[in-house]
Formats: C-alpha cells, sequence, structure tokens
C-alpha cells in the first residue's frame, strides 16, 4: 500500500493545489477556463496521441473490451436513471451522466499507466472514446428529449479534439510511422504538460462547487454508483466473460476496472450548465467523488497489486 499511495497521492495533491490557488485567489477566476481550454485543445490531444502512438491497435480499440465498458456504462446510466426519475430531464440525465462518466482523460491514462504499466493506457484511453460518443451523446440527447437538435447533437463528437488524438494515434500506431523530429519534439512538450495542468485546473473548478453538505441526500447515492458499483460490474462482467471463453486479458481488465474506479469527470459540470440542468448538484457530486477517490481507488489499486508491475 504505501508503494500505491506513493503514486496516487501526487495526482491528488495537485487537484488540491489548484483548489488552494483558486480558494486564495492565487489564480484568477478568469483565468480557469483559460488552463482547462489548453488541457483540452492542446495538451491532452498531444498526450492521447503519443500514447496511441506506441499502444498497439489491438489494446487501444479491442471489440471486447469497449463492448465491455460501453454496456456497463449503460448499466450504470439506466440506474441512475432510475434513481433520479423525480427529477426534470435534464438533471437526471446529467445526473446519469456524472455517475457513468469518469474522469479517464485528466486524471485516468497518466494515473493508471503509472500504476500498471505503458499498456495500461490503452484500455483507459478505450474507455474515453466510448464516454465521449456513447455515453455523454446518450445523456445530452436524454437532457434535451422532445426539444433537441438532433444534427448538433451527431456532430458534437466530430468537433471535440481527443476522439480525432485517439484516432491519430491510433492510425500512426497501425502504421507504424513516426512524426517528425520537430513535431514529435513540440508533441512531447504539450503532452508533459497535461497531467499537471489538467490537475491542477481539476482542483480549480472543483473550489467553485458548493459546499458538499448543501444537498447531499442526492449526493452521495450517485458517488456509491460512480466509485463502487461502476468498477464492481466492470470486474463482475469481465470475469463473467472470461469464463465464457471470450479473449480478455486480466492485465487489461484490472485498467478498465481502476478507469471505472475514478472520480466523476470535471467537464460533467460546464455540460450540466450549458444544457440547462442542475450544475451546483454535478458538482458536489464530482467534488465528493473526488475526495473520497483517493481512498478507494487506492485501496482498489492495492487489491489489483498496481504499482509493482508498473
Amino acid at each position: 500500500m504505501p508503494l500505491i499511495i506513493n503514486i496516487t497521492l501526487p495526482f491528488f495533491a495537485l487537484i488540491l493545489c489548484g483548489g488552494v490557488a483558486a480558494r486564495l485567489r492565487w489564480l484568477p477566476a478568469g483565468a480557469v477556463p483559460g488552463l482547462n481550454a489548453f488541457v483540452l485543445y492542446f495538451a491532452l490531444p498531444c498526450m492521447l496521441l503519443r500514447f496511441g502512438m506506441r499502444t498497439p491497435v489491438h489494446q487501444l480499440l479491442d471489440p471486447t473490451l469497449l463492448a465491455l465498458y460501453g454496456l456497463c456504462a449503460l448499466a450504470v446510466v439506466g440506474l441512475a436513471l432510475r434513481a433520479g426519475r423525480a427529477l426534470s430531464s435534464p438533471d437526471a440525465a446529467f445526473g446519469a451522466l456524472v455517475a457513468a462518466f469518469p474522469n479517464s482523460g485528466f486524471i485516468g491514462v497518466p494515473l493508471v499507466a503509472s500504476l500498471l504499466g505503458p499498456a495500461a493506457a490503452g484500455p483507459v484511453i478505450g474507455t474515453l472514446l466510448v464516454d465521449m460518443t456513447l455515453t455523454s451523446s446518450l445523456c445530452i440527447a436524454l437532457a434535451q428529449r422532445g426539444h433537441g437538435d438532433w444534427r448538433r447533437l451527431l456532430r458534437r463528437p466530430l468537433t471535440n479534439p481527443l476522439p480525432w488524438a485517439i484516432g491519430a494515434g491510433a492510425l500512426l500506431s497501425a502504421l507504424q510511422w513516426q512524426l517528425p523530429a520537430p513535431v514529435d519534439g513540440l508533441v512531447r512538450m504539450l503532452g508533459d504538460a497535461a497531467s499537471p495542468v489538467a490537475l491542477f485546473t481539476v482542483g480549480a473548478l472543483l473550489a467553485g462547487a458548493p459546499a458538499p453538505h448543501a444537498g447531499a441526500r442526492g449526493v452521495l447515492p450517485t458517488v456509491g454508483l460512480k466509485l463502487l458499483l461502476h468498477p464492481a460490474l466492470l470486474w463482475l462482467g469481465g470475469n463473467a466473460a472470461i469464463s465464457l471463453g471470450l479473449s480478455l486479458n486480466r492485465a487489461d481488465l484490472a485498467a478498465l476496472t481502476l478507469a471505472a474506479a475514478l472520480p466523476s469527470a470535471s467537464n460533467v459540470t460546464l455540460l450540466a450548465e450549458r444544457y440547462d440542468a442542475d450544475g451546483g448538484r454535478v458538482a458536489r457530486i464530482v467534488l465528493v467523488s473526488t475526495v473520497l477517490a483517493f481512498a478507494s481507488f487506492s485501496a482498489l489499486a492495492w487489491y489489483f497489486g498496481a504499482g509493482n508491475r508498473a
């Protein structure tokens, strides 16, 4: 366990640093959207591109892994929608999204790769692809039920730079091509900035969340779905698939399960506000899941023997 804490603590400490900087106004509130844009459009795509280039395509886009993760994500969405059936359509939909969408991009890819080794990046990137295209699109459609623009909804994944970066990395990996040296240097510099800036930005975003005790009744059940049920479904479903003879590597299953055990994605708060849902409730869920995930995620990583494999 001390080895696991040595790996996970810096990641969560960076989130705390971002929160402290925002609370003390060392980081102006107006700077946070700029940091978020830098991560989303520059640093994170470069990090995903680099991981994708170095990951075999069969690990990056494994149909069995993608199907298993997608089915479990849909199960969590369904359970969350049932639990929130008394809420308005936007609030229920984004409550479901925040329960099923882990912070794979900002936290998961670098953290799980640090714990399990570089090969674990492929399955985690695959989960991010599923959540950006399937899970988020479904929940946004449910939030706009009856009056949404379907053409805009279908175009949404195409305007997100992350799937394009994953696709480019997969293509370069399949063709075994390397980037020209100057381009590779730029991509490496931007990719190296992704993890620290992203984690700092998550902390700054969470610093503006309402106090967890405000409306805690609607927060803890969703946090339980995210941190406990989601990884449990992945682990049980994966073992059932293995027992049925499906080709599923146990190391990849461990990476998928750890990805599901991550706290909720912070960008769900921004999406909720954009689509007139209760952004404060979503922000509280993200905040509480991030705080509690330090213990729950570290315990699960210890169970898998992570840290010794990296």
